[in-house]
This record gives structure tokens, C-alpha cells and sequence, in this order.
């Protein structure tokens, strides 16, 4: 029995007593019950409006995952296909132009793309912190985009 129906139940054996409302002992009674009444109405409210809310967030939350599927898709087989000594296994680089980095501050993952890049340098949007970037490879291969834009 949930509170609501408790709250029925009551009242029930409130009116099944045929309580004389005219004594105090009867108006105390009476207005117990009808406070009790007052306050399931409320909390029954209070539960449907929560249920409500727990299936809108229910929804968004799919809505979210959804929208991360899409922006930090990380499937492997979009890691770089660069064959250079400079590429490891860990490569930030993507065959769409995105790259990964982590700011040295808070840790927190960067995306840029190749014009973000150009640039030289951005400020972490989660601390503030500058970051620069610096393109020089240590290998001397032709396959690699550093050692090209070195030419």
C-alpha cells in the first residue's frame, strides 16, 4: 500500500468511527486526518512531478550520449595511418584533421583542427592555461605532415 492509499484507508476508519466533531478530542481527529490528507496530496504531487522529471532527464541523457557518439567518436580505425618512426601506437592524429591534446594543467582533452593548429598557441578552454604547439619531427621521413610543412 502506497501512501496515498494509506491515507484513504484512514480517512475511512476516521468516518467509520462517526467521530463527533463537535467534541475536542473529534476536531483534533478530524483535523489530523485532514492534515494528513493535505500532506499525501502534496507528496503525491511531488512523486508524479519527479517521475516526470526522471523520464526528461532519461531522454536528455540518451540525447547526450547520442551527441558524444558523434563528437568524441573514437573508433580505431581513425588513428593516423602514418607510417613514420616520429607515429607510435598512442598517435593523436586523425585521417578527418582532428587532433587530440591534453593540457598540461588540468589534463583535460583538447580537439583541434589543422586552422586551430596554425595558430601556434590556443588558451585551454576548461583553465585558461596557454598552450603552444611546436611542430618539429626528430625523424626524417617524407610520409610524416611535420617533416613535410619542415620543408
Amino acid at each position: 500500500m502506497d501512501i496515498c492509499e494509506k491515507i484513504a484507508y484512514i480517512k475511512g476508519l476516521a468516518d467509520g468511527l462517526a467521530l463527533d466533531t463537535d467534541s475536542k478530542e473529534g476536531k483534533i481527529i478530524a483535523a489530523i486526518v485532514d492534515l494528513l490528507g493535505d500532506i499525501t496530496a502534496e507528496i503525491c504531487d511531488i512523486e508524479d512531478a519527479c517521475d516526470d522529471m526522471s523520464e526528461q532527464i532519461d531522454a536528455v541523457d540518451e540525447d547526450l550520449a547520442a551527441i558524444e557518439d558523434i563528437i568524441y567518436d573514437d573508433d580505431e580505425d581513425e588513428d593516423c595511418d602514418c607510417d613514420c618512426d616520429c607515429c607510435d601506437d598512442d598517435c593523436d592524429c586523425y585521417e578527418d584533421g582532428l587532433y587530440e591534446i591534453e593540457c598540461p594543467s588540468c589534463n583535460d582533452i583538447i580537439y583541434l583542427d589543422e586552422e586551430m593548429l596554425e595558430d601556434e598557441g590556443i588558451d585551454c578552454p576548461n583553465c585558461g592555461t596557454h598552450l603552444e604547439f611546436d611542430f618539429d619531427c626528430d625523424c626524417d621521413c617524407d610520409d610524416c605532415d611535420a617533416c613535410e610543412d619542415a620543408e
